[in-house]
């Protein structure tokens, strides 16, 4: 049997220039010819202050990293979190608005009591057989079904 070698560290990028990579080399490329496009066409305080301005925003995508990844990914994972939430809040106050005012009547329902039922391991067990079984194990009570399946034909 050969024997290959597995390639490590995949999410390191490649050096450049020194500790430079790829991606910070283009990012700051791009942002030196935004703040030249800026001096040729602005005045020299407006160019100061957007210089400045482009070159830390441009210096915070290339070099900053959040819990180890690069910034921009971040800023993308932030927009995707805004505009599409994965956590749905439930507001559990039933309120029920009257037709025509502003008053609020808030129903207000019983609490179920619920039998707190501590399970002993045999008893976890018996569950487990018959989730394994698929509900053909009926239990320990005798009462035993059987569940068939049947497979329809396609035509």
């Amino acid at each position: 049997m050969q024997q290959f070698t597995v390639p490590q560290f995949l999410d390191i990028e490649d050096k450049i220039i020194g500790p430079i990579t790829v991606r910070q080399f283009l990012i700051l490329l791009f942002a030196f010819m935004l703040i030249a496009l800026s001096y040729r066409f602005l005045t020299f305080i407006t160019f100061l202050v957007v210089g400045v301005i482009i070159f830390c925003v441009s210096g915070i995508f290339a070099f900053l990293k959040v819990n180890g990844m690069p910034f921009h990914y971040f800023i993308l994972n932030l927009l995707q979190s805004v505009k599409r939430p994965g956590t749905r809040v439930w507001n559990n106050e039933f309120q029920k608005y009257l037709i025509g005012t502003d008053e609020k009547v808030v129903v207000e329902s019983n609490p179920i009591a619920v039998k707190e039922e501590r399970l002993n391991t045999s008893r976890l067990a018996e569950l487990s057989l018959m989730v394994d079984t698929q509900g053909s194990y009926g239990g320990e009570d005798g009462n035993e079904t059987v569940i068939t399946t049947t497979k329809e034909k396609g035509t």
